[in-house]
């Protein structure tokens, strides 16, 4: 089983909170599946199902700050103008995290597709060159770009807080999501739990990237002719 510890920092990004509307409000970590699209970029994957079942974790090493910002956010409101004019547009509030640091872990999982995708990424920090990948390196939206992302040094942080499942948590997080609804979004309860680095990550700590089972189809329904009501 190929793994491999990650140190990635990002001067500024957003987790939005799934059910913010008016503020976008900012979850305090990104969620595994933020990271795993992280990843997935950084080795040139676009199809996130070839790497379902790849098993990750995190930890934070810095204690971001929060500040708030006004941006402009399209929306087709209006088939009749143009993207981002008049009602097409609207201000919206942000929450921001600033100084970003985090311990990544990546490991093959039992049933995921092979070169495994820790062994992509091992192979990506060897030879960067050897990558075919566009675009900027990204920790969620696209402007939220990530710093640096090397391989893990001694003396990087002794501690951390550890984000480990745990069904009594205070922070439900998006495992793997639905681009098109939220009805296909796959849940998963955590908390973050202060750790020791220099140990090998607890079990709970450990996330596999699975979508959700797809569900058993409905029996198909009998059809017959419908009797006739009868008089009294």
């Amino acid at each position: 089983m190929t793994s491999a510890t990650l140190y990635v920092s990002v001067p500024a990004a957003s987790f939005r909170v799934a059910q913010a509307r008016e503020l976008f409000e900012t979850y305090p970590v990104p969620p595994p599946a933020t990271v795993f699209g992280m990843l997935l970029s950084l080795v040139g994957e676009a199809n996130r199902l070839r790497h379902a079942g790849a098993e990750l974790g995190l930890a934070m090493l810095s204690e971001p700050s929060r500040s708030v910002v006004l941006r402009k956010v399209w929306r087709i409101k209006s088939p009749k103008n143009d993207p981002g004019v008049k009602d097409n547009c609207r201000p919206d509030f942000q929450e921001l995290l600033s100084d970003i640091r985090l311990a990544v872990w990546v490991r093959s999982g039992p049933n995921e597709a092979q070169p495994a995708l820790a062994d992509r990424v091992v192979a990506a920090l060897a030879s960067p060159a050897s990558i075919q990948r566009f675009g900027g390196l990204s920790l969620g939206e696209s402007t939220h770009l990530v710093d640096e992302l090397r391989g893990w040094r001694h003396g990087d942080a002794e501690r951390g807080r550890v984000l480990v499942n745990d069904p009594e948590g205070d922070l439900a997080l998006p495992v793997w999501p639905d681009h098109v609804g939220s009805r296909g979004t796959r849940w998963a309860q955590f908390r973050l739990a202060e750790g020791d680095l220099a140990l090998a990550p607890p079990p709970a700590a450990w996330t596999r990237i699975d979508p959700p089972p797809v569900p058993a189809a409905a029996p198909p329904r009998a059809r017959g002719r419908r009797r006739a009501s009868q008089p009294p």
